[in-house]
Parts: structure tokens; sequence; C-alpha cells
């Protein structure tokens, strides 16, 4: 069993889903990045939303939680949505928890493939998925994401975000911060407006759950970022900066969409950062 300071970990699969590969590395031409993923008949490739779980110091915290199950047959059919692989309620479920245990939801930003599973549909109504729990999310990024945009607006869902602004269960948070002891929020602006990555930490060791900083291992090399990146130039500058942190600070990574590996550490090869010893959470 995985421990850092005062928290169990446990990783919870929430499903796998599918995104079109060329918007997933960008300018990065299809015949490299298939090497690593290969993509589907619909040039999609198969993405996790592995989120992670700390129980300890009287909490139980969920950080992030898929896509959730809210969508129409059309959505699945877009997305390519597996639960063959794992669910959130499945996963909680093996570490003896369910959704009114959880204290607190950290969520990194409020796409809908990292927040789905934050609300549930019961008939005609819209309802929050953990009573009790408190959702922490940038208040920067709250705002950016009930403001909306053009390049956003299919990823920021009513269905998601209108539940959690009415329930009295929001806590914004303003910039980087120790949220409880052992757990950093960090932002980045990179990928959209204050995503915040999540530090668990202890004297000896950290883990650094890097949402879509770092979609998946094969997007530590600099120029290998989303075309769903608002600012590309920023997450360049932002990957190297938290790279160069991690490699100085002997941190582990946990990558949420990532189909094969969960958590890596890092290293600085003769091309740059490169991930060693990918293992399961378990193995950390």
């Amino acid at each position: 069993m995985t421990r850092i300071g005062p928290y169990t970990l446990h990783e919870i699969e929430c499903g796998r889903f599918g995104l079109d590969g060329g918007a997933m590395f960008g300018i990065v031409p299809k015949p490299l990045w298939e090497k690593i993923i290969p993509a589907d008949s619909r040039n999609r490739i198969p993405l996790n939303t592995r989120c992670l779980l700390l129980e300890g110091d009287g909490r139980l915290v969920l950080i992030d939680n898929g896509i959730g199950d809210k969508f129409d047959d059309k959505f699945a059919g877009i997305y390519g949505v597996d639960f063959s692989v794992g669910s959130l309620d499945a996963s909680l479920a093996a570490a003896g928890f369910g959704r009114a245990d959880v204290t607190d939801v950290v969520l990194t930003h409020l796409h809908f493939d990292h927040c789905g599973g934050s609300t549930v549909r019961r008939g005609d109504r819209l309802e929050i998925a953990f009573p009790e729990a408190t959702f922490h999310v940038q208040r920067v990024h709250w705002d950016w994401a009930v403001a909306s945009n053009v390049r956003e607006k299919a990823s920021f869902l009513g269905e998601n975000l209108e539940p959690i602004g009415a329930s009295g269960q929001l806590s914004l948070i303003d910039g980087r911060c120790d949220l409880f002891p052992g757990i950093e929020v960090i932002p980045v602006d990179g990928h959209t407006r204050a995503m915040q990555l999540v530090r668990v930490h202890d004297a000896e060791r950290s883990l650094l759950y890097v949402a879509d900083l770092l979609p998946t291992h094969a997007h530590l090399s600099p120029a290998w970022n989303m075309g769903y990146d608002l600012w590309p130039m920023t997450t360049i500058e932002e990957k190297a900066r938290l790279l160069e942190d991690a490699i100085a600070g002997r941190w582990s990574l946990m990558f949420e969409h990532d189909p094969t590996v969960a958590v890596a550490d890092v290293t600085m090869g003769r091309r740059g950062a490169e991930i060693a010893h990918a293992r399961g959470l378990g193995e950390l």
C-alpha cells in the first residue's frame, strides 16, 4: 500500500475514452506519435481517466473524477467511452469507499473529462454526486469556465458546472498553496486558464499529478503539446519549469490520461527530460 505523509494513495480508474490523435499531439506528425500511442480507425487514441484518492488526516480527497455517466449514445460514440477497464464507483468500492465518504474533491480544471463525475442525473434533475464533499477549484479558472469561450465551450458543460455552483459546496482557491498539509496545488495557464496540478509530498517523497500539462508520457518533449492548449508557448515554458523541479526534487509524476503509464520518475537524457521506472501507483 502506497503512503506519502499521512495519506494512503489509491488509483481510481474512471474509464477510458478517445480523442483525435492529431489534436492530442498538435504539430507532431502522425508517423511519430502513432509509434507511441496507436490510433483507431477514426484516428482516436485511447485515453484513461486515472484519478487519485488520498485517504488520511481525517479526509478522503479525490483528485478529478472522470467523464461521468450523464451522456447520451451520440456522445458515447463520438468519444468511444469505455467502462470495461474500470469506473468511478467500482474503483471507489475496491478501495473500500463510496461517494458519500469523499470529503473533498479537487478539480484540476473543469473540462468534461476531468469533472464529469461531479454530478449525476436522476430523472430530469441534476444532483451533486458527492453529497458530503467540498469542491476545490481555482477562482480564476472557475470564472473563466463559467464565462466560457468559443474554443472551450464544448468542454465546459453546464450540466457539470451549474450544479456545483448552486450547491453551496464550492471552495475557490487563490493561487498556489498547500490546500491541506502535504497537498499542494500549483496553477498553470497553458492548457486553459488556471488549471491546477496537485503535489502530494512529505519530507522524503513527492508525487505530482500532472493533469493536462502532461496528458501522457509522450508529452514530455517540449514541442509535443496538444492542439487543445490555448497558449502552447506557455505550456512549453511551464513544462520545462515543472520538469526541472521534478528532476531536482526527485518527484514522481502521475499521468491522468496515459493508457499504459500510470506513474514514472523523470531523468534528464541526451534529448531532454524522459521518464524512468514506469510503474503502477502501488509500486511507488
